[in-house]
């Protein structure tokens, strides 16, 4: 069967069908990743977003359950040049992920380049242009909105009971394999919401703000939880917690035209002058600036990717130190600020 992806601007790209049947709303973006396909799609941090892959060929190494970043999918839909399978497709189908191969993902992601972002409509089937792209512009926009509610767990819950230290991970749509490295070392890891009580998380030795999708604008509640712990208690920002770690020290954020997806993506410590090749996954970042507590900058566009507040024991990174999937030039970092925190809580 086939299918078509409709952008907001009225540009069609037709493909062959090759998951779920139905439709899915989204807005369109694409990842320069080469591998990790089963990550990127589990990532909550996709949540309502239809995912191109640049790489030409995608589910040639099959799937695997440990893979999954969470429970279900959380991206919308998938855009692929070439869907290798039976095992990746099948899989697609039984999630109910509407998902099309075919798709001319240079053209797609020139467009996206060029125009920026935009909302979307994922269809199996045959439909009336005119009627879909009426919806599609009936869709939110990606900027303004609160998403971490919609991918946070419903309530508090231990990963890891056993650890050198206690740490408490905030859950704005974090991902398994942030938890999993946390815990392999040696934290004592229990996950909270995103709405958690500053009190309870001043009872951890850490606390670990986590990625998550969608605007970190409109999550003024989060940005003031940040502010009550700041100072109290050790604190690392991943991806939308960086953002939100910014947000509670004044600096801004705004929407990247088509973010910084992929994982292959240039990061300076100014303070080692080292680069960096990390793994990102964001649409917002926090605005350039030569503030003294900018330690990392993105070599592609100068938006802050670290920020080190040595006195607050507060540090946070726009990229992925987990790595799930990417380069591991960034892997000490989880290691050494959990080693860090011991340290502080035996020393207190």
């Amino acid at each position: 069967m086939t299918g078509f992806l409709l952008l907001e601007d009225g540009t069609v790209f037709r493909g062959e069908s090759v998951g779920a049947p139905g439709f899915a709303f989204g807005e369109a973006v694409f990842t320069t990743a080469m591998t990790g396909y089963q990550e990127i799609v589990t990532d909550p941090s996709y949540a309502e977003q239809l995912v191109a892959f640049t790489a030409p060929m995608i589910g040639n190494y099959g799937v695997a359950r440990e893979r999954s970043e969470s429970a279900r999918p959380h991206a919308r839909g998938v855009l692929m040049r070439e869907a290798r399978g039976p095992a990746w497709t099948d899989w697609l189908t039984e999630r109910g992920l509407p998902a099309l191969s075919g798709i001319d993902t240079r053209s797609l992601v020139l467009k996206l380049r060029q125009g920026g972002a935009m909302r979307a409509a994922l269809l199996v089937g045959e439909a009336s242009i005119d009627e879909t792209l009426r919806a599609v512009l009936g869709q939110p926009r990606m900027g303004g909105r609160a998403l971490a509610a919609q991918v946070s767990t419903p309530g508090p819950y231990a990963y890891s009971e056993r650890g050198r230290t206690r740490v408490a991970v905030v859950d704005y749509g974090c991902k398994r394999s942030i938890l999993r490295r946390l815990a392999t070392a040696g934290a004592a890891v229990t996950v909270f919401p995103h709405d958690a009580d500053p009190t309870e998380l001043e009872r951890f030795d850490g606390v670990v703000l986590s990625n998550g999708p969608g605007d970190p604008g409109p999550l003024a509640d989060e940005v003031e939880t940040v502010r009550e712990v700041l100072g109290r208690v050790p604190i690392l920002g991943i991806c939308l917690g960086h953002q939100l770690l910014a947000l509670a020290a004044e600096h801004e954020t705004f929407k990247l035209p088509f973010g910084h997806r992929g994982a292959n993506h240039p990061v300076l410590d100014r303070r080692t002058d080292r680069v960096l090749v990390t793994s990102q996954n964001h649409g917002f970042a926090v605005k350039a600036s030569t503030a003294p507590e900018v330690s990392h900058v993105s070599l592609y566009d100068g938006t802050v990717e670290g920020l080190d507040f040595p006195k607050l024991r507060a540090r946070s990174v726009q990229f992925h130190p987990e790595a799930g999937p990417g380069p591991h030039d960034a892997w000490p970092l989880l290691e050494s600020w959990v080693a860090e925190v011991s340290g502080l809580a035996e020393a207190a």
